[in-house]
């Protein structure tokens, strides 16, 4: 009887282990190390990596402000002030439908003593401080986009930002860019298309 409990006990163990790697997985990331050489937006930009290679990233979780749409220029300038010119590492793990990638950007906080050399420690996410300062939404549209712990982080952040009537939500009369851009393409009132 002893080898069935121990067979039973691997069995359990074994399944264990699949379920673990199975859900890590499930949040494998690649990581770039690289120079911001251009923003697009408030959530895109464009690292240049140690071999010489452009990769057009989108901050994970956030949304912010088209090019043309209210808010949109504040901010790309608060994301150009905390990334451009910076090392960043990037942690990606997807594509979006227009092939850009979709990450965390990590950079040296601005108030970091070795801010702009190559071995100061990246400890700032990028994207939450967008959010935190009111310049970006938290997308909440895809799950699989940020891990339970980074939603948790990005809505509070978010309905703080909120609360604060910071960046964005000075005036109340914000309009999130998923409407703006549905807008934009149907030629009519918002409407309440998912983000991205």
């Amino acid at each position: 009887m002893r080898p069935r409990a121990t067979s039973a006990a691997a069995a359990g163990a074994v399944a264990a282990l699949i379920c673990l790697v199975a859900g890590s997985a499930a949040f494998a990331q690649t990581t770039i190390n690289g120079r911001v050489v251009d923003i697009a937006d408030g959530d895109t930009i464009t690292v240049l990596d140690g071999r010489g290679t452009r990769h057009r990233i989108r901050l994970a979780g956030i949304d912010a402000p088209e090019r043309g749409q209210p808010g949109g220029h504040r901010s790309k300038e608060s994301l150009a002030a905390l990334v451009y010119e910076q090392p960043v590492r990037v942690e990606w793990q997807r594509r979006d439908r227009n092939g850009t990638l979709v990450g965390k950007v990590w950079v040296a906080s601005p108030e970091s003593r070795c801010r702009g050399e190559p071995d100061c420690p990246p400890t700032l996410d990028a994207g939450l401080a967008q959010i935190t300062i009111g310049r970006a939404w938290w997308s909440a549209d895809d799950p699989d986009e940020q891990s339970a712990e980074d939603r948790r982080r990005y809505e509070f952040a978010e309905q703080e930002a909120r609360a604060r009537k910071a960046g964005l939500w000075r005036d109340g009369s914000a309009v999130p860019p998923w409407q703006w851009r549905a807008r934009r393409a149907g030629g009519g009132p918002p409407a309440d298309a998912s983000p991205r």
